[in-house]
C-alpha cells in the first residue's frame, strides 16, 4: 500500500513538472515571437504595465526598460498617448506610475501622459487602467511588457474582456532584464506559477 501511495505520489510530481515545463517553453517560444513581431499598426494610446520600481538604489532597469519601449513607439509614431500602470511598491513605497512618468519625462517625452497609480498585480493594471483609456477617448491600445510576461497578458485580456473594450496588439520590451539570464530563469520559473494562478481565479 505504502509502495503504491509512493508511486502515485512520484507519478503526480512528474506529471506537475512536465506540465510546469511544457508552460515555461510555452512562454519562452512566444516571448521570442513577440519580439521577432513588433506592433505595425498605429494605435490611440501604449499601456505600459508597472514592475518593482528600485533595484539597488536605483529605478529599476525591469520597470524603466518597459518605458523606453513605449517611447519607441511614440517616437515611431505608433502611439501619441503613454499610459503608465502601477502601484505602491511595497518594497520601498514608491509609485511605480510616478516613476514611470519621471523617467519619461527626463528622457524628453512631452507628449500625454496618462496614470494610473493604484494596481498592483497584471490584473489590476487592466481592469484599473480601462476606465482612464475610456475616459481619454482610447479605442486601441498596444500594451507594453517583458517578453517573458505577454503570454499571461494576453491570455487575461482575453478572459477579462479587456479586448471587449479595445482593439489590442503587443509590444515585447527589450529590456536589460530580458537579456540577462538571471531575470530569464526567474520569469521562466514565475510566470507558469502566476499562469496557473490566474487560471483558478477566472
Amino acid at each position: 500500500m505504502k509502495l503504491a501511495l509512493r508511486r502515485g505520489l512520484w507519478g503526480a510530481l512528474l506529471v506537475f513538472l512536465l506540465g510546469y515545463l511544457a508552460i515555461s517553453f510555452t512562454v519562452w517560444r512566444h516571448a521570442r515571437e513577440a519580439l521577432a513581431h513588433p506592433p505595425v499598426r498605429a494605435a490611440d494610446a501604449a499601456l505600459v504595465l508597472g514592475n518593482r520600481a528600485y533595484r539597488d538604489g536605483k529605478p529599476n532597469p525591469c520597470l524603466t526598460g518597459r518605458v523606453d519601449a513605449g517611447l519607441a513607439l511614440a517616437r515611431e509614431g505608433l502611439a501619441p498617448k503613454l499610459a503608465l500602470s502601477g502601484g505602491v511598491d511595497w518594497e520601498d513605497g514608491r509609485i511605480e506610475a510616478e516613476v514611470m512618468a519621471q523617467h519619461a519625462r527626463a528622457a524628453g517625452y512631452t507628449g500625454a501622459l496618462l496614470m494610473e497609480p493604484h494596481s498592483s498585480t497584471t490584473r489590476e493594471n487592466l481592469s484599473m487602467s480601462a476606465p482612464l483609456l475610456r475616459q481619454a477617448g482610447v479605442r486601441s491600445v498596444i500594451i507594453v511588457s517583458e517578453p517573458y510576461h505577454l503570454w499571461r497578458i494576453e491570455r487575461l485580456v482575453r478572459a477579462s474582456g479587456f479586448d471587449r473594450s479595445f482593439d489590442v496588439q503587443y509590444a515585447a520590451a527589450p529590456t536589460s532584464c530580458w537579456q540577462r539570464w538571471g531575470m530569464v530563469f526567474k520569469g521562466a520559473l514565475r510566470e507558469p506559477f502566476a499562469i496557473v494562478k490566474n487560471s483558478v481565479h477566472f
